[in-house]
């Protein structure tokens, strides 16, 4: 299927051919019919990617001050590779969607297949998009009309926060599409409403509606206009729907509006609010997010989990209901808002206008009324982008997942052992793209049951979200695959005797594969001087862990202890694994002390060690992102190895030994790569032995459990 993406980095779009996405649960396949332009979002989105580096920077200043943090950590090279490989990332374009459903995910109810429903879902023939963020379209819309609905839903919820009553006089600040909406529902509202602009087209247009207009380009004074439009008294409330750098809109707006009015933003405007304008009156401001309530909230939009409307009477998908419920009885008319019909395979024309200066408004975009779903083209989850052949005595390998750490680190790794890459399965499909093309994949897909029994693959890598890498690793073996897991194995005891069962089964069949957790900082190359450091030295040591993980917000999915697990089984599990790989002997004691306001993410881990070695990790995530990420001390003998973020390791009390610096931060992603092909090419003993894996598994679920 085809999809329109844009470079952040240079600001060109593009229709792409991409996998159909696997219906997902709780979530629609829908194939697209129509798709509608936001003007001023993709507008903004192009002109960021066109931008040079400079004028990048300017604008996400907050970005910036990240940059030069890691830089001061982590080194310039890692920085700059960080920087690039974000911007390198291809956009999905759009969010206004009509389409009928091709399938129904589990889970999902109220739908069928057949049904013509809108959605936020992107410029694509295909896609997948969660329950709440659908609607049925009436009988008697157009798709082109039901296009609307959801950019309509950005007006309807800025009038909600307006809170307008019958009568009261509203100004709309810009009337491009979400304006010209604006105005048409503030006056079936039983508004008064007062339009500024400075395009005479769309001036005319609001008074079609109903509304009085006023030409800015004419050098009028919009606050005497508001002044004269409310007989004196100041509007009631202001609705900013323009896109702007400039603050005077919301300067204009305090100025127009009686004591105690309403200004609420829906565009994009400079925010330098003057405290002046604000004090005396008493007005309230407030920024509209979006289509409304559930809004960027994964519980609803992601798990489906409804509000009850007696508690939230209007969310995401209760708004675009009520778009097309008005659509419907004929009191919202968006047909006079087109001004450009463009077929799919024109599209650079269509952004051709958002970007220049040649009038437009409204630009649906219509997909082929193609009969390729019937013979399954469109539904393709497979996408081949390049021919290549079996390398002798090279393993041949498969991806589950294509996240920002597999696409970033952890398939360049694999490609750089020069393995045969066959195919990268992602969610969407977008992302298997990207990096397929990039390092030379042979194709990618959305299906994982195909590269699961893909004769060819040896080898599957997986590096999906953590709730599903125990059924995957199990699928794996049982489908006789060679397995790299992305930490963490599992997030359970129960899914470790699984796992346990998977692989004993596996040998009993005479088919033993390797499996391996990326473990990578035990393959640092400052981390293999150490150990050949400490080799040398009997009697028990003491390791002084310290990890500056910094703060994940609350709702990030790794907080989500059904999904991620939380972040000592998610990430500190890589230090248990690091103090056991130095140590040499098994763990037979665990505790941990966690800070109690820390959500179970700030702890200090104590493990002690057969040999009576102890260590102890500090995974703390109430630090300053400047401070470095992660700094080791090992006491042994009457000398110290201290090791600073990967990057320099000092000796104290080593006759032969004083420092190793390297150019670079090096976490040993490349050597753990290396490590897993090498013991899956030439059959010997893992790089990572399984009883070993399981250990430190087991106790990093101990350990997390401990903290929730």
């Amino acid at each position: 299927m085809k999809q329109i993406l844009q470079s952040l980095k240079s600001g060109e779009t593009a229709i792409t051919d991409v996998p159909c996405p696997a219906v997902q649960p709780g979530q629609l396949l829908i194939r697209t019919h129509k798709t509608l332009v936001s003007a001023g979002t993709e507008r903004m989105l192009v002109d960021f990617g066109k931008a040079g580096w400079v004028n990048k920077a300017r604008q996400q200043p907050d970005k910036v001050k990240q940059v030069l943090d890691k830089m001061k950590t982590d080194g310039v090279m890692p920085t700059v590779e960080t920087v690039l490989n974000k911007l390198d990332q291809p956009l999905p374009l759009g969010y206004c969607n009509v389409g009928r459903v091709l399938e129904v995910g589990q889970g999902v109810t109220g739908f069928e297949v057949g049904d013509l429903v809108i959605s936020n879902g992107k410029h694509a023939q295909v896609v997948s998009v969660p329950v709440n963020l659908c609607a049925r379209v009436p009988e008697g819309i157009s798709d082109e009309t039901a296009a609307f609905t959801v950019l309509s839903a950005i007006a309807l919820q800025g009038i909600r926060l307006v809170n307008p009553t019958l009568g009261e006089t509203v100004v709309v600040t810009g009337l491009g599409l979400i304006g010209l909406v604006a105005v048409q529902l503030l006056i079936a509202n039983g508004c008064r409403v007062l339009g500024l602009d400075f395009d005479k087209d769309r001036l005319a247009m609001a008074r079609s509606f109903g509304a009085e207009a006023l030409d800015l380009s004419s050098g009028a004074d919009p606050v005497q206009a508001a002044e004269r439009f409310s007989n004196g008294h100041g509007v009631d409330a202001v609705l900013i729907t323009a896109s702007t750098k400039s603050n005077a809109p919301v300067h204009q707006a305090a100025n127009m509006c009686r004591k105690r009015g309403r200004i609420v933003l829906v565009g994009v405007t400079g925010l330098e609010l003057s405290r002046a304008d604000f004090y005396e009156k008493e007005l309230s401001f407030q920024v509209s997010c979006s289509y409304g309530p559930g809004r960027y909230e994964s519980d609803y939009e992601d798990k489906g989990l409804d509000y009850p409307i007696g508690f939230v009477r209007w969310t995401e998908q209760r708004n675009f209901e009520a778009i097309l419920d008005l659509m419907a009885g004929g009191r919202l008319n968006v047909g006079q808002l087109i001004s450009h019909r463009i077929p799919l395979d024109n599209v650079a024309e269509a952004y051709d206008l958002v970007s220049g200066s040649a009038p437009s408004l409204g630009i649906v975009l219509d997909y082929p009324d193609t009969e390729a779903v019937s013979d399954g083209t469109l539904r393709n989850p497979v996408v081949q982008l390049k021919a290549s052949a079996p390398v002798a005595g090279k393993a041949t390998l498969g991806f589950i997942g294509a996240g920002n750490y597999a696409t970033g680190v952890l398939i360049p790794a694999f490609h750089a052992t020069g393995a045969r890459l066959k195919s990268v399965v992602s969610q969407n499909g977008l992302s298997g793209v990207h990096v397929g093309t990039k390092l030379g994949i042979e194709q990618t897909s959305t299906d994982v049951d195909a590269v699961m029994s893909d004769e060819d693959i040896d080898a599957l890598v997986i590096t999906t979200r953590h709730d599903s890498h125990a059924d995957l690793v199990c699928s794996a073996l049982a489908a006789g695959k060679h397995v790299f897991v992305e930490k963490p194995l599992a997030l359970g005891h129960a899914e470790l005797d699984a796992i346990e069962n998977a692989y004993a089964t596996a040998r009993e069949q005479g088919a033993p594969r390797q499996l391996m957790v990326g473990f990578n900082r035990r393959f640092s190359p400052l981390i293999k001087k150490a150990d050949e450091l400490l080799m040398g030295e009997a009697g028990p040591k003491s390791f002084v862990m310290t990890v500056n993980a910094g703060a994940i917000p609350v709702d990030h999915w790794t907080q989500d202890m059904d999904v991620g697990g939380g972040r000592i089984i998610g990430e500190a599990c890589h230090f248990i694994d690091l103090i056991r790989f130095l140590a040499k002997s098994p763990i037979t004691s665990h505790s941990a002390a966690f800070m109690d306001s820390s959500r179970g993410d700030t702890a200090a881990i104590t493990l002690g060690f057969e040999d009576g070695s102890i260590g102890t990790v500090h995974y703390l995530c109430n630090g300053d992102k400047a401070f470095p990420k992660e700094r080791l001390e090992v006491f042994a003998s009457g000398k110290i190895l201290q090791l600073d973020n990967f990057r320099r390791l000092n000796g104290f009390g080593w006759p032969e030994f004083k420092t190793m610096k390297l150019t670079r931060q090096d976490k040993g992603q490349k050597a753990c790569a290396a490590a897993f092909l090498s013991s899956v090419e030439t059959g010997g003993e893992g790089a990572i032995g399984f009883a070993e894996l399981m250990e430190i598994s087991r106790v990093s679920v101990d350990i997390a459990g401990a903290g929730r």
